[in-house]
């Protein structure tokens, strides 16, 4: 009776650790929300908060309303960071009973305090009130300024100077949080839109699809 006993024992203990590796493998539907404190004190969305599993590359970044939603593994630790933002740790705990997980991050913000740096052209106002009255603007360079900033030149400098790095980041950006957003689903085509189909007809009349003549 005593083996039986002490070999129910040692089974019971075996498939509790069984079960607890199980679970540490589990997968997990981890959404949220990300907010922080607004004017008034209120809770507020925080879009565009960076939410990835610590050691890895997985993750996903909060929309404009601050909603989250990815897939994770029991255990898993969460990190939410932001610019200006302290980064915060979570652990998805791997006792859930259930495969989704909902959690609310509060993040708070994270002031630098830098010393103030003056950046002056000139060593003092004497050498900048002495060139100042040296210059000499002539005729010519004041037509050529003129024509620089005329309409028509302004305009198609528009359509030539190709975007900074800020631009080209923020293009790439709202185009990563569109797929986001359309993650797991088909998106929408402006095909049957109307106001789209205005949009291009308009375009289509201004001119904009005309090739640009170059200088």
């Amino acid at each position: 009776m005593t083996r039986i006993i002490f070999f129910i024992v040692v089974l019971f203990i075996a498939l509790n650790g069984f079960a607890q590796e199980v679970d540490k493998d589990r997968v997990i539907q981890f959404s949220g929300l990300v907010v922080t404190e607004g004017p008034s004190g209120e809770p507020t969305p925080l879009p565009y908060t960076s939410i990835a599993i610590k050691g890895t590359s997985r993750g996903t970044v909060s929309d404009v309303y601050g909603f989250f939603s990815f897939v994770a593994l029991a255990g898993d630790t969460v990190v939410f960071s932001r610019i200006g933002f302290r980064t915060v740790e979570k652990v998805i705990p791997d006792s859930l009973l259930i495969d989704r997980y909902s959690w609310q991050q509060i993040m708070t913000e994270n002031d630098y305090l830098l010393p103030e740096a003056v950046i002056l052209p000139w060593p003092s106002r004497e050498h900048f009130k002495f060139d100042f009255l040296a210059i000499d603007i002539s005729d010519e360079l004041r037509a050529k300024a003129d024509e620089n900033l005329a309409a028509n030149v302004l305009n198609e400098l528009r359509y030539t100077i190709p975007v900074d790095g800020g631009e080209t980041y923020s293009l790439e950006f709202q185009k990563q949080q569109q797929e986001y957003i359309y993650a797991g689903q088909f998106k929408p085509q402006n095909i049957f839109n109307p106001i789209a189909w205005k949009q291009f007809i308009d375009a289509w009349r201004r001119g904009d699809f005309k090739k640009k003549k170059t200088k």
